[in-house]
């Protein structure tokens, strides 16, 4: 009885860990495409934001460009992990559960780290809102991503 439960028990948790990693795949795959188009459209709508990218203190070393295509696989698996921890606590229909998710990692993630840059860091504030932005959508985008694969 015990030994069937255990197994069981693994299969499930089997079953959760795939949703987690493949939803977190899909959501890393879709955040690198707007990373790069936000990164496009950054340059032709805010050329003058855009300049500050070429100032001493960002390294643009072409040895660590392959740090910035992980980043949203990075954040894609540890939104899925907190998706799949928390999405009892969200309520209401696909969309709204989407911002509310977007919104809980705006308040967590984004808004203490874009407080911190400012502070520390030598960049316009409207290059904090730029990003600001961008983390809500990431967060919303991945949140609706959630809601679809793994409900």
């Amino acid at each position: 009885m015990i030994s069937s439960l255990h197994h069981n028990y693994s299969i499930i948790k089997k079953q959760i860990m795939k949703k987690i990693i493949t939803s977190g795949l899909a959501a890393g795959i879709v955040l690198l495409v707007l990373s790069v188009l936000g990164l496009y459209l950054t340059v032709w709508l805010f050329p003058q934001t855009a300049l500050q990218y070429f100032d001493p203190a960002f390294n643009t070393q072409s040895s660590r460009y392959m740090i910035y295509f992980i980043h949203p696989f990075i954040v894609s698996m540890a939104l899925s992990w907190f998706w799949a921890r928390f999405k009892g606590i969200l309520s209401g229909s696909f969309i709204t559960r989407g911002i509310e998710f977007g919104l809980i990692y705006l308040v967590i993630a984004i808004l203490p780290m874009m407080w911190l840059i400012y502070s520390a860091m030598s960049v316009s504030l409207h290059m904090i809102a730029t990003w600001f932005v961008f983390g809500l959508l990431q967060g919303i985008v991945a949140g609706l991503i959630f809601e679809k694969m793994n409900p």
